[in-house]
């Protein structure tokens, strides 16, 4: 989570929500539900902004399970009633980076020399994340970046 106090991006949180993938997709669903509210009721985001579900056809199957997970995301914002922002990941990329098919890597630097990190953040699913709160940040301050 970012926050902009005097004009100045702030680094809250960063993290990641993780179930254990052994367990059966809907207790993984609802271990996500429980660790998602756990986070948004204790940071009290004005809104979330998350990446629209990518499908690569190699994966199709990932893209299934990103939906179902984006899903419960979305339903628990709703419950709280926080307002969700989505954008499509070259959009974010680009704005990142200036190349709408930036790398992984790429992405995991362009978040680290934003706040002046000497390292990256990992595992990369942080600097997606930060990557996507920063791309609605700056979306939303600049007309000319949405889209």
């Amino acid at each position: 989570m970012i926050d902009v106090v005097d004009n100045e991006f702030v680094l809250v949180e960063a993290g990641v929500v993780r179930s254990q993938r052994t367990r059966p997709l809907a207790e993984r669903l609802l271990e996500l539900h429980g660790g998602i509210c756990e986070v948004m009721e204790s940071l009290a985001p004005e809104v979330m902004a998350l990446e629209e579900v990518f499908s690569h056809y190699e994966r199709p199957k990932t893209a299934i399970l990103m939906g179902h997970a984006r899903g419960v995301i979305n339903l628990a914002a709703a419950q709280i009633g926080i307002e969700v922002r989505s954008y499509a990941p070259n959009q974010v990329k680009q704005i990142m980076t200036g190349n709408g098919h930036a790398s992984k890597v790429q992405m995991q630097l362009a978040v680290a020399n934003f706040f002046g990190w000497d390292t990256p953040p990992t595992p990369h699913d942080v600097a997606d994340a930060l990557s996507i709160a920063l791309c609605h940040a700056f979306t939303s301050r600049n007309p000319l970046l949405q889209s």
